[in-house]
């Protein structure tokens, strides 16, 4: 999409579902897209053939005559054939909630990884969608849905958007190999790290400028923060700690974006401690907190999350007595809340005093030879610290390990029985 369209927005309600526009109206002002109208249509089942019913296909094109608008944007998923299918009968353009978050992606990506996993997206998104219309290579970002290559052309065109996807993930491992890079640099800063992470629009860069005193952009939009943000920020007993900022989560992301967006997340992996950030003037907080959640299942499988607080921020927007019930709900069904507002202050200091509780106390880097009779501490120290270095000589394993609490002083003991050596170290930069 280019921006400047002319929209009316389409949705289905199937049985025992609530369909709402409202996401999907911001992910449109937020694409540049001026909305003239909404539909929604109640059925038992999406339509095999136009997703909603024939007639209401009728009307709605009728409505866009009648208010000029260009294109018709859905809240789903449409099969090639349902795109096809409605664009022959509305005579406008037709659009659907993935390549209107695809598009969005586009526009604010602003690193070559961002801008190339976006891209593959987009192609992969393409690709079945190459029969009878498409978009050609080199205009993916400038008009999604518009009329493309013709039939004698679809293999050709098959076969030049394979070789780029193949190109394009070659060059995605190898900024995959220099992100790791920087988070084991991350690592051996010695910093604790925090991770702001949660549904689009809840605030999280605001929270990063607050508490690093550093002047992201913030924006009123969904994806206003597309690339991973890292700045430094202070504890009351003086601690520095890494903050990072993440992509929002959004509802019904296309699959094709989803590894992107979770590449974009590997900073969750490596944190000590993450801040879910809810907008608690939203009344869709409780799905956006099931979002959330479920984003973080698939990102760490079955392995255990690092500790969560969940912020909940806005509170300076709550209005009248609706919004306090929800900030009571929210407080008691909600494990280790945080009420603040990020805008105005209110209650960083409480925030600032969580996070300090959560982290503990500071690492602490040490050195020691450990003699090969008790080259079982080895193994402990894998368990129970970081192990940044173990060389091998005559005299036994020297160690470098950082440790912090109940871990480092066991060590302490451990060394002063076994009358062993311990060198604290500085951490690296």
């Amino acid at each position: 999409m280019r921006g400047g369209e002319r929209a009316i927005l389409v949705g289905l309600e199937l049985e025992g579902a609530r369909e709402d526009l409202s996401e999907l109206a911001q992910l449109s002002a937020t694409a540049g897209v001026q909305v003239l109208g909404r539909v929604i249509q109640r059925r038992r089942r999406p339509d095999p053939s136009y997703f909603i019913g024939e007639g209401k296909v009728e009307r709605l094109r009728e409505q866009a005559e009648l208010v000029s608008a260009d294109t018709i944007i859905f809240n789903d998923s449409l099969s090639p054939a349902q795109s096809r299918n409605l664009e022959e009968r509305l005579e406008r353009k037709v659009i659907d909630r993935p390549q209107l978050i695809m598009s969005i992606f586009a526009q604010h990506a602003r690193t070559k990884e961002a801008k190339l996993q976006v891209e593959l997206a987009q192609l992969e998104y393409l690709l079945p969608r190459i029969r009878g219309w498409g978009a050609v290579l080199t205009g993916l970002g400038g008009g999604i849905g518009t009329r493309g290559p013709g039939e004698t052309k679809m293999e050709q065109e098959r076969r030049r958007i394979k070789r780029r996807i193949q190109r394009i993930r070659e060059e995605l491992e190898k900024t995959a190999k220099e992100r790791r890079v920087k988070g084991k640099r991350r690592q051996r800063s010695g910093l604790p790290i925090v991770v702001l992470l949660g549904y689009t629009n809840s605030g999280k860069s605001t929270l990063l400028n607050r508490l690093s005193g550093t002047q992201a952009h913030v924006e009123d939009k969904l994806f206003a923060t597309l690339d991973p943000l890292v700045r430094q920020a202070a504890l009351p007993d003086g601690r520095r700690f890494l903050l990072i900022d993440t992509v929002g989560f959004i509802r019904k992301l296309p699959p094709q974006l989803v590894p992107a967006f979770l590449s974009t997340l590997e900073a969750v992996r490596e944190a000590d401690l993450l801040l879910n950030v809810l907008d608690i003037s939203n009344r869709e907080v409780f799905m956006h907190l099931k979002t959330v959640h479920q984003v973080l299942a698939d990102l760490f499988d079955n392995n255990p999350w690092p500790p969560l607080l969940n912020v909940l921020n806005k509170v300076d927007l709550l209005e009248g007595p609706e919004g306090e019930e929800r900030l009571a709900r929210a407080i008691n069904e909600i494990r280790n809340p945080v009420p603040i507002s990020a805008l105005e202050g209110e209650g960083l200091d409480r925030l600032l005093m969580r996070i300090e509780e959560e982290l503990g106390p500071p690492q602490e880097r040490l050195r020691v030879r450990i003699p090969y009779a008790q080259a079982a501490l080895l193994d402990e120290l894998h368990r129970r610290g970081v192990v940044e270095r173990a060389e091998y000589d005559a005299e036994g394993i020297l160690v470098e390990v950082a440790l912090a609490g109940e871990p480092l002083r066991r060590l302490e003991r451990r060394a002063a029985e076994a009358g062993l050596k311990l060198e604290r170290l500085p951490f690296q930069p």
